[in-house]
């Protein structure tokens, strides 16, 4: 590995320690590195971690995904509906799925057939996956049932006190940490993963090179969408409601995790493991704002700055290179 690879696989444990640090020695953030707090900052990452790992493998192609926040919104109305139809847990995470992947083809199907830059394309999927949130919820919250949220049910996906106790984490969490690491494999070891970077780093060479770009970044979007359908699904669990007008802004908090994490937005390196650095980074930040009483907006621009800063260090590393 080069010195410049290796500072970018560093990049994000070194913010993520710095963070941890600033929390941990500040005197109102007392119990910031307790067990407790820490399972509740899992959580907080898991809408965020899912979204991003569809995420990095948008940017690492190059793309650019801004509808991740409304197929959030979407996908959670219809587990909610999927739920007041008494059709069950299974079947309304596999729904809320399909509705994302649905919205992720669709993206795929724009930049490929009718070559709109990713941007514009999702930029309209934005406004088409939230009005179709608020449609077919009639414009208001479509509350989950209670006979969905009984023990084993719905909520427990994201309860900060799993059940059975050695689990330690909510299924969750480590339904998070299963796919990241499948995730990071198939970025970094499958022929599929290779051509997610290929076409990143070179879009024309990949082609050259007998790539399918058209097969595979509708691919890339579908799953990213998909990712966006099961963090909707756990936000859903979350919130126990589906809300249309929920996630908004969703959408940068990905894509900071995941440039935070040593993605470039100019495609063609990042990682998995490292976008859920990132996620991990953004939660414990809010964290510890909440903790030591720190204004909303403190926090919006620390998040700024940071990516500022992981944008600049990439450019600055893509110049020497």
């Amino acid at each position: 590995m080069t010195s410049g690879s290796i500072l970018r696989a560093l990049r994000p444990c070194i913010g993520l320690a710095i963070v941890l640090t600033v929390f941990a020695l500040h005197p109102q953030a007392e119990g910031f590195l307790s067990v407790f707090n820490f399972k509740i900052v899992a959580n907080q990452t898991v809408i965020v971690g899912l979204a991003a790992i569809g995420a990095t493998f948008v940017i690492v192609s190059g793309g650019i995904d801004l509808s991740v926040g409304s197929i959030i919104a979407l996908s959670s109305v219809v587990c909610a509906l999927v739920l007041r139809a008494e059709y069950g847990v299974t079947l309304a995470m596999v729904s809320a799925i399909i509705a994302g992947c649905v919205c992720g083809l669709v993206n795929g199907l724009m930049i490929t057939m009718l070559r709109i830059a990713p941007f514009v394309a999702t930029l309209g999927m934005l406004g088409i996956a939230r009005g179709a949130a608020k449609w077919i919820s009639g414009e208001q919250k479509v509350d989950v049932p209670p006979a969905a949220l009984e023990s084993g049910g719905l909520q427990a996906w994201m309860s900060n006190r799993p059940d059975p106790e050695w689990l330690w984490f909510s299924p969750g969490v480590w339904t998070t940490i299963l796919l990241a690491l499948i995730a990071a494999y198939v970025l970094r070891r499958s022929v599929f993963g290779i051509h997610v970077t290929a076409i990143g780093s070179n879009e024309k060479t990949a082609r050259l090179c007998g790539i399918r770009i058209e097969r595979t970044k509708i691919a890339i979007y579908s799953i990213a969408g998909a990712c966006a359908g099961l963090a909707g699904f756990m936000l859903c669990a979350r919130l126990t409601v589906g809300n249309p007008t929920a996630a908004l802004g969703k959408e940068l908090d990905v894509i900071a995790a995941v440039v935070i994490g040593g993605a470039s937005l100019a495609g063609g390196q990042g990682g998995v493991l490292g976008s859920m650095l990132g996620a991990l980074m953004m939660a414990f930040l809010a964290s510890g704002c909440k903790m030591t009483g720190s204004a909303t907006y403190v926090q919006e621009i620390l998040i700024g700055t940071i990516i500022v800063v992981a944008v600049s260090v990439d450019v600055l590393q893509r110049r020497r290179a």
